[in-house]
């Protein structure tokens, strides 16, 4: 993935860009830009932080740990998703 033009990236391009950045798809450029403002916004830290805790708990979701409607819902959801 690349971005368009040079310069800064605003925090609403960061929360764009995160998936990519974590799954180490950006160019080069882009991904130094990305943590070039990593290096002076917290709220995009802490963003970023929360996207690797989400990832990280979401890898150790269990189909047993959720209630059944629960698990209906989001069933509902993928499959509606899937098809659109």
């Amino acid at each position: 993935m690349t971005m368009t033009g040079g310069g800064e990236i605003t925090c609403v391009q960061l929360v764009e860009l995160v998936t990519a950045y974590l799954e180490d798809a950006l160019a080069a450029a882009d991904r130094l830009r990305f943590e070039q403002h990593l290096v002076i916004c917290e709220g995009c830290t802490a963003y970023l932080d929360q996207m690797r805790e989400t990832i990280r708990l979401t890898g150790t979701l269990r189909e047993e740990h959720l209630e059944g409607a629960a698990r209906d819902a989001l069933l509902h959801a993928f499959r509606t998703w899937a098809t659109e």
